[in-house]
C-alpha cells in the first residue's frame, strides 16, 4: 500500500520512512514538506494513505485535510502535537479518518495505518451470500454494491463513512454501543475514541436527513446508535 508522508521535519520523515519501509506491504511514494507540495504530490503518487502533520508551512494543515478529502477517498491520518480536543473533532469533521499525537509508538503508528488501509480498500473477494438493500425512508444502502442513494440520486460517502452505516445498517433498529461501533469500524484500541462516532454519526445525518424527513440514525444517549427500522425493498412492506 502507498503512503505519502506530509511533514517539515527531515529527521521526522527519515525516522518514518525507515520504519514503513521495514513493514510488510507498505511503500513510502513520496514527501511533502511544505504544505504547497502536499495535494501536487498527492496527484502525481496517488497514494493510498497520507501522513498529514498540521504545521506546514506554506499551507494550513486543517484545509489540506479538507482539500484532500473532497478531491479523493485516499486514507487521511492527521499527526500532531497538538491534543486539544478541539482540534481532533475538527480534523475529523474535514474527513481525516484518523488522528495520532505526538510522540506516537512504533506499533500505534503502526496499528493505526492498517485500521485506516482496512477501511479505506475495497474488497475484492466475492461474497457469498449477497444481502438485499435496506431502505429508510427515501435512503437506500446497497451494502454488496457499497453505494447509497437519497431520493433516487446516489450519496458520496467516504469510506469510513459507509463503514460506520453499513455496521448499523446490518441490523437495523439494533441498539449498538459506542465501543462496539469503535472496534466494529475503527478496530481494536479505539474503543474509548467516543467523540470519532459522534463526529462520522453528524456527518452522515447532514447528507441524509433533513428537509422534514424522518432520522436515519437514532440516537441513544450515553449509549450508542441505532438505524431506523428499515426494509429490503423486494420485502414489500412500507418503508
Amino acid at each position: 500500500m502507498r503512503v505519502l508522508l506530509a511533514d517539515d521535519h527531515p529527521l521526522a520523515l527519515a525516522a518514518v520512512r525507515v520504519l514503513l519501509e521495514g513493514a510488510a506491504d507498505l511503500e513510502v511514494v513520496g514527501e511533502a514538506r511544505s504544505g504547497s507540495q502536499v495535494l501536487p504530490r498527492a496527484r502525481q503518487a496517488k497514494p493510498d494513505l497520507v501522513l498529514l502533520d498540521l504545521n506546514l508551512p506554506n499551507g494550513d494543515g486543517f484545509e489540506l485535510c479538507r482539500e484532500l478529502r473532497e478531491r479523493s477517498l485516499v486514507g487521511i491520518i492527521v499527526v500532531s502535537a497538538r491534543r486539544g480536543e478541539h482540534d481532533k473533532v475538527r480534523a475529523l469533521n474535514l474527513g481525516a479518518d484518523d488522528y495520532l499525537t505526538k510522540p506516537f509508538g512504533v506499533e500505534e503508528l503502526l496499528a493505526r495505518i492498517g485500521a485506516t488501509l482496512r477501511r479505506t480498500r475495497v474488497a475484492l473477494a466475492a461474497v457469498t451470500e449477497v444481502p438485499p438493500p435496506v431502505r429508510v425512508g427515501d435512503v437506500e444502502i446497497d451494502l454488496t454494491a457499497r453505494s447509497v442513494t437519497r431520493h433516487g440520486q446516489l450519496v458520496h460517502l467516504t469510506p469510513t463513512e459507509f463503514s460506520l452505516l453499513a455496521e448499523l445498517a446490518r441490523q437495523p433498529g439494533t441498539l449498538l454501543t459506542h465501543a462496539h461501533l469503535l472496534r466494529r469500524v475503527w478496530g481494536p484500541g479505539y474503543e474509548m475514541e467516543t467523540e470519532y462516532v459522534r463526529v462520522y454519526v453528524k456527518r452522515l445525518r447532514a447528507k441524509l436527513e433533513g428537509d422534514g424527513a424522518p432520522p436515519v440514525i437514532i440516537t441513544e444517549p450515553r449509549v450508542g446508535y441505532r438505524l431506523a427500522p428499515g426494509v429490503s425493498p423486494t420485502s414489500g412492506g412500507a418503508p
